[in-house]
């Protein structure tokens, strides 16, 4: 077994495995991210109750100050009566009383449907509120389990650099900047086996001579359809 192929195809190996925890981390913090948005969205939830219940509160007090400045109104219209000299100003000011009486009905009616609908959003606030107190629960404790995970996805990714590391001491120079032209566009996929007589880099088959060739050699080869360093399966395993 060729020394120099075996180190490309262990470095190769370190690559991928050095590559491969960056979406793990990801997946960590992503699954994070979804219970934030929920917290989110029901912190959002509750702002914009907090408004709703301003705003009907600020029209229940404009239709308690109408109720009042209608029911002045009605108190003067009485007092009215007593200086009545004729059917006209008497009938004037019964449409008058009987509008004003109108609009204190509306405006009581108002007032009983906007407390109904405080009422209800207050009820709707205690519910967001408690399911907010649960996932910010959840999500503290997400967050000490994902940074326990990620923590540990880092040890173990620099303890394969570190392997790495001393693997590429032991290579020769020239060697390993072959590698590296041909990992600068094939990226993790510079070294690859060769299964069922095709490179596992492109797919592309190698023709039975070129085959006969690669496994009568121990010598580092190039896939001859991409260029990518090809080796047995056996080496591999």
């Amino acid at each position: 077994m060729n020394k120099h192929l075996e180190q490309l195809v262990k470095l190769s190996n370190f690559d991928k495995t050095i590559v491969g925890f960056e979406p793990q981390i990801q997946a960590q913090n992503d699954k994070l991210k979804v219970f934030m948005k929920t917290t989110e969205e029901l912190s959002l939830k509750i702002e914009n109750l907090y408004k709703d219940i301003d705003e009907t509160k600020n029209k229940r007090i404009k239709n308690d100050l109408n109720m009042k400045d209608l029911r002045i109104k009605l108190d003067e219209i009485s007092a009215k009566y007593d200086s009545v000299k004729t059917e006209k100003e008497n009938r004037a000011l019964q449409l008058e009383e009987e509008i004003s009486k109108e609009q204190i009905s509306f405006s009581n009616d108002e007032i009983i449907r906007l407390d109904e609908i405080t009422s209800k959003k207050e009820e709707e606030l205690v519910e967001l509120k408690e399911q907010l107190a649960t996932e910010e629960a959840d999500v503290s404790e997400l967050k000490e389990a994902i940074s326990k995970n990620i923590e540990e996805l880092n040890k173990s990714r620099e303890a394969v650099s570190k392997d790495k590391s001393e693997l590429i001491d032991t290579i020769d120079k020239k060697i390993l900047s072959f590698y590296e032209k041909i990992r600068r566009w094939a990226n993790e996929t510079a070294v690859v086996p060769v299964k069922k007589q095709a490179c596992y880099g492109c797919h592309m088959k190698l023709t039975n001579k070129v085959y006969s060739e690669f496994l009568a050699t121990d010598e580092i080869t190039n896939c001859p359809h991409c260029g990518r360093i090809i080796y047995k399966e056996t080496i591999e395993a």
